[in-house]
């Protein structure tokens, strides 16, 4: 993990601390092929590029955005993996973040009139 600190963009996910949720990929070494197209195409800026080992690495786990599971979706290697999408799901129900969803919501709504 990298150790500089968290960008303050990344930093909460709907007011939870981005340390306490447990949701970024893992590369299967043995499946990737080193094509870079997660380290492309991710908006967030999660992964590098291994040159030595032609591979792309995880390096900022935490800019993962939580359920996102687009690189997963773009590896035609399989050799991107996620936690289990109920985790996230368990998150949303315990921590309650459908109240904060339904408040930005409303200032969408209201915004948009």
């Amino acid at each position: 993990m990298e150790n500089k600190k968290l960008p303050e963009q990344f930093a909460y996910w709907y007011g939870i601390p981005r340390e306490e949720i447990n949701w970024n990929p893992t590369i299967d070494e043995k499946k990737c092929v080193g094509c870079g197209m997660c380290v492309v195409s991710c908006g967030r800026n999660v992964f590098d590029y291994d040159r030595e080992k032609r591979k792309a690495v995880v390096a900022r786990p935490l800019q993962c955005l939580v359920g996102c599971k687009s690189c997963e979706a773009w590896c035609v290697f399989d050799a991107i993996s996620f936690p289990d999408i109920s985790y996230v799901k368990k998150i949303i129900k315990e921590r309650k973040v459908l109240v904060k969803i339904k408040e930005k919501l409303k200032e969408k709504l209201e915004k948009n009139r």
